[in-house]
């Protein structure tokens, strides 16, 4: 007989009794089993598998010693810690099939900290007063869902009381469908790319997925980044083909997909081997067109909607991105290629585009050339970043690095 699958409830009983109770009852009518971890600091209620006497002795302290240091930071600091452990100790000896939580922005804090640790797959929500506003600290780069309280979370209401209980039946129907088990090891190959340059990648996808790679496409619009050096951290990834650098030019230039210094390096630390490509470096992201204007004067400018405007990059906007890269790939533990197409770098650079400069790709591949570290190959494709001529090329660098792995 199948083991009825278990949900990991995170909620705070010394504040939220009466939620917990009721999140509790939801889930079980459900018909998962629940395992309560309650990371209460002012007092303990009782009933949790989880108390908050366990979630302290987790991070190794007690839960007299964790009230003691009277800054609710630094308790929450220590209920993290002890949380995280709390809760992969549990699941190695009876493994959950999904996390729900429910909390304001303590309690969201923490439950997404613990969610972040926990592998992608296994179903995990919270039930949040933050949901509503922003919400990339509680989440990361993990699959997490967020569910608007709408209410404070102070007591059953009549609309508190749905917004639980169909957080709970949620949940407990994604714990049953749950499967633990590990799909067939595949290559792992994972690229990035925006839809400008997505003709050109998905012709690399099809290839390396022929060749029987497992192969992950993210948007690099300001999440799809960290998540793919999140997954080069945290996988065994066999090869990175980063192909979009927006989010490292909004960085330098301050566009709305930054995503800080260490975007790009988390693969080349690890020596995982990579591609190099300047997909999309024709165009910084800049907000609505007024706005863009302002904050990126006497540029070119194309509208792409009335949140998002792509503004035309010059040659020595890609210099200073050449020399970002250099100093990326000087910190490499593994092999490096870099290919970069003369005719253009997305198709808002291509005669059918709206920010067209024939004159930026070829002196943009020599300086290239003359920064990068020398036993990193440059290789200047005479093709546009979308023709087949430069999708080729990547594809038998991609599989003669793979070959030599």
């Amino acid at each position: 007989m199948t083991q009825q699958p278990s949900v990991m409830l995170i909620i705070t009983q010394d504040t939220k009794e009466e939620e917990a109770r009721f999140t509790r009852a939801a889930l079980e009518a459900a018909g998962v089993r629940v395992i309560h971890l309650d990371p209460s600091v002012r007092r303990t209620v009782g009933g949790a598998e989880i108390s908050p006497e366990d979630v302290a002795a987790a991070a190794g302290m007690t839960i007299e010693q964790v009230r003691a240091l009277g800054h609710e930071g630094k308790c929450q600091d220590a209920m993290i810690r002890g949380s995280i452990a709390a809760a992969h100790a549990w699941d190695a000896r009876d493994p959950i099939s999904g996390v729900l939580a429910v909390g304001g922005s303590m309690g969201s804090a923490l439950a997404g900290a613990l969610m972040q640790s926990f592998p992608y797959g296994l179903p995990k929500m919270i039930v949040s007063t933050m949901a509503s506003g922003f919400t990339k600290p509680y989440m990361g780069v993990k699959d997490i869902a967020m569910m608007n309280a709408v209410t404070d979370i102070s007591g059953i209401n009549t609309i508190s009381r749905d917004v639980f209980r169909n957080a709970a039946f949620a949940v407990a129907g994604m714990a049953r469908g749950y499967d633990r088990a590990a799909p067939a090891e595949k290559p792992l190959v994972l690229i990035t790319t925006l839809g400008t340059t997505e003709a050109s990648v998905k012709r690399i996808r099809q290839a390396l997925e022929t060749d029987g790679c497992e192969v992950m496409v993210f948007h690099s619009s300001g999440a799809g980044g960290p998540t793919l050096d999140g997954l080069a951290e945290s996988k065994d990834v066999a090869l990175v083909l980063d192909l979009s650098q927006t989010e490292i030019l909004d960085h330098i230039f301050g566009g709305l997909a930054d995503t800080g210094p260490d975007r790009g390096k988390a693969a080349l630390r690890k020596g995982i081997p990579t591609i190099l490509a300047p997909g999309n470096a024709d165009f910084i992201i800049g907000g609505p067109i007024d706005v863009s204007r302002v904050q990126f004067p006497g540029r070119r400018y194309h509208e792409h909607n009335p949140q998002l405007t792509a503004v035309r990059t010059t040659l020595d906007d890609l210099k200073k991105l050449a020399d970002h890269l250099a100093a990326n790939v000087a910190e490499a533990q593994g092999p490096v290629q870099v290919f970069t197409p003369l005719h253009g770098f997305s198709s808002h650079d291509s005669p059918a585009g709206h920010l067209m400069d024939p004159s930026v790709p070829p002196p943009f591949a020599e300086y290239l050339r003359q920064v990068m570290p020398g036993h990193v190959p440059v290789t200047a494709v005479d093709a546009h970043f979308n023709d087949e001529a430069f999708s080729d090329a990547v594809i038998a660098a991609a599989r003669q690095m793979l070959k030599d792995l």
